[in-house]
């Protein structure tokens, strides 16, 4: 698979520097870690799972999370995971890759089980899904993970995505102990842990919150806090941290918009981007776009997602441009190794090699799995691209 792999070869030679790479669920975990994109859940209770797992990997999608956590009710979990253990035999009947798949568990007992009863084709799948993650609650679910690879699934390699999202976590008086705590955790199991996913939405169920769609997670800043803290203490770029992902966008409508559009008009006049631009006003999708820019300011790669609306904007977002493509190989150049200044090739802005180098690695390693635009080539022309006309 690989990003916008679903769109017209000839589509992509014009769109892109260099195109993304193609990669397998058997790819080096920095590469899957990068390549998670837009990361879409999908309640397990699905009776037609399987065929949604490939529609979606039809248009772009190239992880999954299968919940059996708080997408589903109590009652309902039984009949999960029987659906479960149904679809993917279904799957491994197609002879399809399907994109990257995860199941959302909530006890640390039900991996095992799982692997155990998902028989032959847990060879599709990628790993868990950890809820609620603290040093205390994430021990287990680790200890079932590598016992279930062990002992079930000899030569099959299983990853885990904790979620930080409890409470201690959130309150200022616990929290820089419980990021020590999931610190050492997810250091010590540090080759089963693929990336940390943020859950926004219990940080904001704790204080009965709820932002609208003309505001981003950072604009709530109680999130916005514990946001910099987990990337201060788990996102560092000193080959200690993890690459931690974008909190989930809750679209709903509303009558009356509060604020004016935050899309400028000027990039989308072109063809069907006009067009474009007033649908995604319209659907209160600026919000969304702003909000994934400021994940990737924030130190944040990819985004967990519960509509496909979501999915090829953040993946268009992630595209590197090819001005910042040609800054971060200008500032890796081995001649610059002992540092500097030089003028950006665009004339516009200063490259200072040594602070500058982390985020020029970090910037080619998106490029490997997002690729490079065009010179010419924007947000808009990815994304117009990416979603057949109607």
């Amino acid at each position: 698979m690989r990003h916008f792999g679903h769109i017209a070869p000839e589509v992509r030679q014009r769109l892109f520097h260099r195109e993304p790479c193609a990669f397998t669920a058997d790819s080096p975990p920095h590469v899957l870690a990068s390549a998670l994109g837009a990361t879409l859940y999908s309640p397990a209770t699905r009776p037609r799972l399987a065929d949604d797992v490939l529609k979606q990997g039809g248009r772009g999608v190239t992880s999954m999370v299968l919940c059996l956590e708080d997408s589903i009710d109590d009652s309902e979990v039984g009949e999960a995971e029987e659906n479960l253990v149904r679809q993917f035999a279904a799957l491994a009947g197609r002879g399809v890759e399907p994109p990257l798949l995860f199941i959302r568990v909530r006890a640390a007992e039900q991996i095992p089980d799982l692997v155990r009863r998902l028989g032959p084709s847990v060879r599709l799948l990628s790993g868990f899904v950890l809820p609620k993650f603290t040093e205390e609650r994430g021990v287990p679910f680790l200890e079932a993970l590598t016992a279930a690879e062990a002992e079930i699934a000899p030569g099959r390699r299983l990853f885990a995505m904790p979620v930080l999202e409890s409470p201690e976590l959130l309150h200022l008086e616990s929290r820089a102990e419980t990021l020590a705590g999931i610190a050492r955790t997810v250091d010590k199991y540090r080759d089963r842990v693929l990336a940390l996913r943020l859950g926004v939405t219990d940080f904001c169920s704790a204080y009965g919150l709820r932002r609208p769609p003309d505001m981003t997670a950072y604009d709530v800043q109680i999130v916005a806090s514990v946001i910099a803290d987990v990337v201060n203490v788990l996102g560092r770029a000193d080959g200690t941290g993890h690459i931690v992902t974008g909190p989930v966008w809750e679209y709903f409508r509303v009558q009356e918009r509060m604020f004016k559009p935050q899309l400028r008009r000027s990039p989308f006049l072109e063809g069907r981007a006009d067009e474009l631009r007033q649908a995604l006003i319209e659907h209160d999708m600026d919000g969304l776009l702003r909000e994934i820019e400021l994940d990737r300011a924030n130190g944040l790669l990819g985004k967990t997602c519960i509509h496909p609306s979501h999915v090829l904007p953040v993946h268009a977002l992630s595209v590197v441009s090819h001005e910042e493509f040609s800054d971060a190989r200008d500032i890796l150049r081995p001649e610059r190794d002992g540092g500097g200044v030089l003028r950006s090739s665009y004339t516009n802005k200063m490259n200072e090699v040594k602070p500058h180098r982390a985020w020029a690695e970090r910037t080619l390693r998106r490029a490997e799995v997002f690729g490079v635009a065009r010179e010419d080539v924007g947000f808009v022309e990815l994304l117009a691209a990416a979603i057949p006309a109607s």
